[in-house]
């Protein structure tokens, strides 16, 4: 089976990475870290990766699989990239993403309808394209898989596996890569965490976050959503 994972400028590594550990260490899939290019790809914090593949000479996916990052942004308004992905989901048995991977997904048609999650601070962006935001590690709605923010990747990856080859071989992978987490810290979701380390985030993110949902706005015209409406203001910070 081929595992397609796309490459791009200002994507956040470990979303491509926490998986890509996972489904190699499953014998029937074939990954492949597919780019427009064969060049090396930067993520947002400089760390470069080398694409095995191209759009031009990637093999069909089984399964399909986008990571977030910054470059989400760009990429959301980017019609080879798009129309890429709408090529590969029609032949695909699981169209999937980790973080803000799903909004790229959203902005070409390919969440409509489906339930998803996403990074906290962006996740209500997805009800721009009809989606239904779920604050969940990782969603499963049908043949779309999708997993939260940044880490939840190697949750995601274990998810997949235990739905193409049962529980026990993800749990024999989980076990191979010894992933039993125990944060030195409680506070990793908004749910958990203090409030004032929670609110301290979303100032500090602000001024991106109000791009991102520009840029979310501006994809969900494009796909025809001219109706796209505000989605509620936090819904899942705890008081």
């Amino acid at each position: 089976m081929h595992v397609l994972m796309l490459a791009f400028p200002g994507m956040t590594q470990l979303d491509l990475t926490g998986p890509f550990e996972v489904f190699v260490r499953a014998r029937e899939l074939k990954v492949h870290v597919v780019a427009k290019n064969r060049e090396p790809v930067t993520d947002a914090n400089g760390f470069s990766i080398l694409p095995t593949a191209t759009f031009e000479d990637c093999p069909q996916a089984d399964i399909l699989f986008v990571p977030g990052g910054p470059g989400q942004l760009a990429l959301m308004g980017d019609p080879e990239t798009l129309a890429f992905l709408n090529a590969q989901a029609e032949g695909a048995l699981y169209v999937t993403s980790v973080c803000t991977g799903s909004l790229i997904l959203a902005a070409a048609g390919l969440l409509t309808g489906y339930r998803a999650t996403c990074h906290w601070t962006s996740l209500q962006q997805l009800a721009y394209f009809g989606v239904e935001p779920v604050s969940e590690r990782v969603v499963v709605d049908r043949n779309r898989i999708t997993g939260a923010g940044v880490t939840s990747g190697i949750d995601f990856g274990l998810t997949l596996v235990a739905e193409l080859f049962g529980a026990r071989r993800a749990q024999l992978i989980q076990l191979s890569m010894e992933y039993d987490p125990k944060p030195p810290f409680e506070g990793g979701s908004p749910q958990s965490a203090d409030p004032e380390l929670v609110g301290q985030l979303r100032a500090f993110l602000a001024q991106f976050e109000a791009e991102r949902d520009a840029a979310a706005r501006a994809a969900a015209q494009l796909l025809g959503r001219a109706d796209a409406v505000p989605p509620p203001l936090q819904p899942f910070e705890r008081a």
